[in-house]
């Protein structure tokens, strides 16, 4: 059973790697791939594609967010695997992404079309740094745990993992959300934003937004005062701006 756990583990890794990898070409609307912010759905009005939309994006940070809190946790693993339960979360989360790919309905419209190819090089080499913040960012705090696979190995092992303790590595010095911060950049850096692609930016945004409060209760109820005078002193998503005093 125990390699059992870890075999799912891996083939979860894999289809959020596959994912996430699919993610930056549909922000990117990257050529070649049948389905992108931009390009592929079927012609709809533009009430019917602005509802549909906002209800993929809502379901995605529903998920993402009632999943991820520690009450739901508790329910959970009443019925998952302890050692699996954070790949399951991993899988519905990637699940989430790919009905949005799937039912996402572009909007027509330009909101900026950048022509200056100096511009446009700045621009996509800030939509690149973005992604690449999100995947260091992931390792920095333990990429491996994060998507689940930790859990598993150390149970195949016989393992119980090592308390969390407090770290502020690389970025983490300079925001308290680095990870938040490259999706931010990635979502916004473009030269072209169609209506659609405004949508998306703005609805992952506001999402993002609203995890990140979820988030720092939780840290500060398991960090105590460590996470509170952290919070203090160092930005939330710009260094030096978003500093909360408990």
């Amino acid at each position: 059973m125990r390699a059992l756990f870890l075999a799912i583990s891996v083939v979860i890794y894999a289809v959020f790697f596959a994912t996430f990898l699919y993610l930056i070409g549909f922000v990117g609307n990257l050529a070649g791939l049948p389905l992108t912010v931009d390009h592929g759905g079927p012609t709809v009005s533009v009430a019917n594609a602005v509802i549909t939309d906002i209800v993929l994006i809502s379901l995605f940070g529903v998920q993402h967010s009632v999943m991820a809190r520690q009450g739901f946790k508790r329910a959970w693993t009443r019925t998952v695997p302890q050692p699996i339960e954070r790949s399951v979360y991993v899988l519905f989360a990637s699940l989430a992404l790919i009905i949005l790919f799937s039912f996402w309905r572009p909007i027509e419209g330009v909101v900026w079309d950048v022509a200056n190819p100096t511009v446009q090089t700045i621009l996509w080499a800030l939509f690149l740094a973005g992604w690449g913040i999100v995947l260091l960012s992931t390792f920095l705090i333990n990429h491996f745990e994060l998507f689940g696979l930790q859990q598993a190995w150390l149970h195949l092992q016989g393992r119980e993992a090592a308390p969390h303790v407090f770290r502020q590595p690389l970025f983490y010095k300079w925001v308290r959300h680095p990870l938040y911060a490259g999706f931010f950049l990635a979502f916004w850096s473009t030269p072209h934003m169609s209506y659609g692609h405004l949508l998306l930016s703005v609805g992952m945004s506001v999402y993002m937004l609203i995890a990140i409060s979820y988030e720092e209760k939780d840290l500060i109820s398991y960090f105590g005062r460590e996470y509170e005078e952290y919070r203090a002193r160092v930005g939330m998503l710009i260094p030096g701006i978003g500093r909360r005093s408990s």
